[in-house]
């Protein structure tokens, strides 16, 4: 790719594939999410091409013994929000592909059931989407996947509005990202993703040629 690619998230399940797909050209932060500053972000990112978001809280406690909830609204929300302040900050502008999450509310009984699990976490990422889909000082892309799982990607996949199941691996979503990490020509969308049968490559260009973000509006 010979693109300058900055990594937020250290140990992410979906980042660490992903990192594989881009060792050659990949750069892990080192940061803290929670206690760096916007003006800390900021300078790691003066000068790359794409800034990649795959951190989560993953419904864990802090180690501090931060309950669940307060840390995924510290890193989910707050935190993501804080790397958008920081890629204002720059004067290079990289571009930014965020890893979020579907919650479709066609799927009554499945979106319930999943809300329960993961209400915080789901509000937390809504909102920081929100206030980005608001940004205009940088592009960006936000890929919002189903359910995870840990099993080996199929480079197969449902790219674009869609339900809530069935589930994708995070080998896919990383397949997913490695991809947009070379697609300029998808700011500005939200592109929902789940398990599925079409290519990763060929959901995705089916995707922009429809031309429709999968955020929504009114939600």
């Amino acid at each position: 790719m010979g693109k300058n690619i900055v990594i937020v998230g250290g140990h992410g399940g979906v980042r660490m594939p992903f990192s594989e797909i881009e060792a050659a050209s990949a750069k892990p932060l080192v940061l803290s999410i929670e206690h760096s500053s916007v003006e800390d972000f900021a300078k790691v990112f003066e000068g790359a091409d794409v800034v990649v978001w795959s951190a989560g809280a993953g419904g864990k406690p802090g180690p501090d013994g931060q309950a669940a909830a307060e840390r995924t609204k510290a890193i989910d929300q707050e935190g993501a929000i804080k790397v958008f302040d920081a890629l204002e900050k720059t004067s290079t502008k990289p571009r930014l592909v965020l890893v979020s999450a579907i919650d479709d509310e066609n799927d009554k009984e499945i979106s319930q059931k999943y809300g329960k699990v993961l209400e915080t976490y789901i509000k937390a990422k809504y909102i920081a989407d929100k206030n980005l889909t608001k940004r205009t000082a940088f592009k960006w892309t936000i890929l919002r996947p189903g359910g995870l799982t840990n099993e080996p990607g199929t480079g197969k996949a449902s790219v674009g509005k869609t339900h809530l199941s069935p589930t994708i691996s995070r080998d896919d979503v990383a397949k997913a990202l490695a991809v947009l990490v070379d697609r300029e020509d998808i700011a500005g969308f939200a592109i929902d993703i789940i398990g599925g049968e079409t290519s990763i490559e060929e959901g995705i260009e089916a995707f922009v040629k429809n031309g429709k973000t999968d955020f929504p509006e009114d939600y």
